[in-house]
């Protein structure tokens, strides 16, 4: 057991944890600001697939990093705006529009794959992921006077400039939500479309903007996992953490603090059974445990929120 702690508590397996939890971030920003909106992008997993696959391949053909991460933003909201439409405009449930997405996000983009790089299908798997080189990935950024100190430099210096930035990003989106007036009005819209309607809100636009912005996250983080994570895509690499990040908003309350921790601890466990997987432990037994924890964590997010809910109907009762 020691010697299992002993290679927990280093700083290469932390270091791993905040990679990992990279795209879930990105992916729980895109989640908690339609929730603010009022309404659920669970087609998440599917925007983040076709990112990854447009970033990687513009990024080779284009022989740069920066168009393929250009590329795959605009995958990104361009996708969304399409759910929008058919959600909004067209009255399609939204729900429906996202299972339509991940399943596009699944075997689409294999189509998309095979009829652009003319790979066949056993081939591509393999020869796909390797089109992008490391000089086409997205930099590495060693930070100055931190990476010298010891132990905590070699946790947060040496991450992909995309790691930064999902960090950054849950600064920016909580100021946007909280400190702005289009966040006031995307709230506004998520709590009571009718009175915002009635200050001369447009809650179709607000909604338009915030399934947009969703779709920017998305393409960020399937532009990590395919040009930094990976050099270049694979089928279903996206592996569920679209529908991860739908977890850890829901177990962050909505909140963008909330949303960064309890990434962190799906990037944990994902961390965790690598780490197993390492050691020497059945990859059957090794790989659900991020998954497991998912489910543990909405048991226990789910809990909490009835006794705090059963407290206020007391609090009320005892009010009136």
């Amino acid at each position: 057991m020691s010697n299992f702690l002993s290679m927990l508590l280093t700083p290469e397996f932390f270091w791993s944890i905040i990679r990992i939890s990279a795209p879930i971030i990105f992916a729980t920003l895109a989640a908690i600001v339609v929730e603010k909106a009022g309404f659920a992008n669970i087609g998440l997993e599917g925007l983040m697939m076709f990112a990854a696959l447009s970033g990687s391949l513009v990024s080779y053909y284009a022989k740069s990093w920066f168009w393929g991460l250009l590329a795959a933003l605009l995958t990104g909201v361009l996708m969304s705006l399409l759910m929008g439409f058919f959600a909004f405009k067209l009255k399609t449930d939204i729900i429906l529009v996202g299972i339509a997405i991940n399943m596009m996000g699944s075997g689409g983009t294999l189509f998309l794959c095979k009829v652009i790089t003319n790979l066949t299908q056993g081939k591509s798997m393999a020869s796909t992921t390797g089109l992008i080189t490391k000089a086409l990935c997205i930099p590495d950024i060693n930070i100055p006077l931190i990476s010298s100190i010891p132990f905590i430099g070699k946790v947060i210096s040496g991450h992909n400039l995309l790691t930064y930035l999902a960090f950054l990003f849950c600064l920016l989106t909580s100021i946007l939500l909280y400190k702005t007036p289009l966040g006031l009005n995307i709230r506004a819209v998520g709590e009571n479309p009718n009175a915002a309607s009635s200050v001369g809100v447009s809650v179709l636009n607000i909604k338009y903007i915030a399934i947009g912005f969703s779709g920017l996250m998305s393409g960020f983080g399937g532009a990590f996992m395919s040009m930094a994570y990976a050099q270049g895509w694979s089928l279903d690499m996206v592996a569920g953490r679209g529908f991860i990040a739908l977890a850890a908003q829901a177990m962050g309350g909505g909140e963008c603090l909330g949303g960064m921790l309890s990434s962190l601890v799906f990037g944990f466990a994902q961390a965790l059974g690598i780490k197993f997987s390492a050691i020497g432990l059945d990859s059957n037994l090794a790989s659900p445990i991020p998954y497991a924890v998912t489910i543990i964590g909405l048991v226990i997010f789910a809990i909490v929120r009835n006794n705090r809910i059963k407290k206020q109907h007391s609090a009320a009762a005892l009010n009136n």
